[in-house]
């Protein structure tokens, strides 16, 4: 897999194929963790390092066991164990040998072991490649998984932003809360439609 085709999935999966604003999956941070920029981030950070790391692992184990053993359709439930277990050896890494980096993710790592977004990182890891419409292999996995990451990692960081700044707008009262989240989140959306069709290095040759 060249390159330009590489380059052209990462940018389908943070823009056009963005797994919050396009896919509608893991909206929920957006709407009640991510009040603040520093929370925003450090969800965005755990994501994507665990989507890149539960990517790799899943097409690992499609090809290397539920292939071969005809067992495709435990994938959900294979995948959850091995994502739940992923984070969970993940934080007590990060509690014993990186504390300063456990205080700004070590928070989400337990949200994240359950979260959709994360689950469907991994689904769409074992998935036919969207660009050249063949098997998913595994560089093509492994920045599928990276790229999702950095799509979510957008999203939250986008709808704390606005979060923070509606604090100091004069919401209508009916609207304050939830309401104008969802409100904004839906225009977020709205907005990464755009995006769609768009090809930013098709045609590279690389």
């Amino acid at each position: 897999m060249n390159v330009g085709a590489l380059l052209e999935l990462s940018a389908a999966s943070i823009l056009a194929n963005n797994i919050v604003l396009s896919r509608c999956i893991g909206v929920c941070p957006l709407c009640g963790a991510t009040g603040r920029l520093r929370g925003a981030l450090g969800m965005g950070l755990s994501a994507t390092v665990v989507m890149t790391v539960s990517s790799a692992l899943a097409w690992a184990v499609d090809r290397a066991v539920l292939g071969p053993l005809d067992a495709r359709y435990l994938r959900t439930f294979v995948f959850v164990m091995s994502i739940m277990s992923l984070t969970l050896a993940a934080d007590l890494v990060l509690r014993g040998l990186f504390p300063a980096l456990h205080r700004l993710t070590g928070p989400h790592l337990p949200a994240l072991a359950s979260n959709c977004a994360v689950i469907a990182a991994a689904l769409l890891s074992v998935q036919p490649d969207p660009v050249t419409h063949g098997p998913m292999v595994f560089p093509a996995a492994v920045v599928t998984g990276f790229a999702t990451g950095i799509g979510f990692s957008l999203a939250t960081v986008l709808a704390a932003s606005i979060r923070q700044r509606l604090e100091f707008s004069a919401v209508p009262k009916p609207l304050k809360g939830l309401p104008v989240t969802f409100l904004s989140v839906g225009l977020l959306s709205l907005a990464f439609m755009g995006f769609c069709n768009l090809h930013l290095f098709h045609g590279l040759g690389w």
